[in-house]
């Protein structure tokens, strides 16, 4: 396959996968350009190997991670806001930018555990290849993460309507 032909098919997965887990378009459009920008240097070997989109996904989660190193490192963390009004009114588009918010406000390793499994579908031993771990941990990860967004709920209740 050619790397014009895997960016016009593959990028606007990435960029979705990458939305998630960032929580931030900007952010995610700046990780997958320069991934995609990496891998197009590489990409007589990522070309060839059985799961050439998997390897760039890694990349991806690479990438944020090593960003979010970086950010930490050169800048006081920013808080989340908690209520930000909505402008389109759907109610869709507020609980999706709440969970949004609340997944922004989990450490990087459980934001991205979660969102390997729940988002890109992965099972937890592929899940620890991509995050270079065991799964033990990405299971550790995965249910902290998972309590952290439970009692959040909970102390927000308003916020969400279960349904069945």
């Amino acid at each position: 396959m050619e790397f014009a032909e895997y960016v016009v098919g593959r990028r606007p997965a990435l960029m979705r996968f990458a939305t998630v887990l960032t929580c931030q378009t900007w952010l995610a459009e700046d990780i997958v350009s320069d991934v995609l920008g990496r891998a197009f240097e590489r990409w007589d070997r990522i070309s060839v190997m059985a799961e050439p989109h998997a390897y760039v996904r890694r990349m991806v989660v690479n990438e944020y991670l090593s960003w979010r190193r970086r950010l930490a490192r050169t800048s006081p963390r920013a808080e989340v806001a908690e209520d930000v009004p909505v402008g389109d009114g759907s109610d869709e588009r507020a609980a999706r930018d709440a969970m949004i918010r609340r997944l922004a406000r989990l450490p990087r390793r459980q934001r991205a555990a979660v969102v390997l499994r729940y988002y890109a579908g992965l099972p937890d031993a592929e899940i620890a290849v991509e995050l270079g771990c065991r799964v033990t941990t990405v299971r550790s990860q995965i249910s902290r993460a998972l309590a952290t967004l439970r009692v959040d709920l909970t102390a927000n209740p308003h916020t969400y309507q279960e349904t069945r």
